[in-house]
């Protein structure tokens, strides 16, 4: 079975409305999954530059960056990988409490391929947010 983990993406930028709430919401939520809170460049760091909050894995780098002052694009989906189908469902129940409405609850998708087991949520701005394991565990 091919290694479906890796990417060749180093960081996306995503554009909310609200940092203060998006942070809010995600600070748990990927905490859950082990991603931290790593970087915050306030506004205004550099002249007409907005707030980023940068989030990613503890002593290596953030790769996932949330910065203020933008709109969130339409169809916008954001997939995490996780190495278990218990963390799947541990994001799912974190996202929720965190204020996400469910879209699709922990569950395989084999339209996917045959060990693709995800759950997706709708974060409080509009971005459909899953969590994935392509493992059979």
């Amino acid at each position: 079975m091919p290694d479906r983990s890796g990417s060749r993406i180093d960081h996306l930028n995503i554009a909310v409305p609200d940092l203060a709430a998006a942070v809010e919401f995600y600070e748990p939520v990927l905490a859950s999954i082990g991603i931290s809170k790593m970087l915050v460049i306030p506004s205004g760091y550099e002249e007409g530059k907005p707030g980023m909050t940068g989030f990613g894995l503890a002593d290596v780098k953030p790769y996932f960056w949330l910065v203020d002052e933008g709109e969130v694009g339409s169809n916008m989906h954001l997939a995490f990988t996780v190495d278990t189908r218990a963390q799947v469902e541990t994001f799912y129940r974190a996202a929720l409490d965190a204020g996400a409405t469910s879209l699709i609850a922990p569950s395989v998708h084999t339209e996917y391929h045959d060990d693709y087991y995800g759950a997706f949520v709708l974060d409080p701005h509009g971005i459909n947010v899953e969590a994935v394991c392509h493992h059979a565990i």
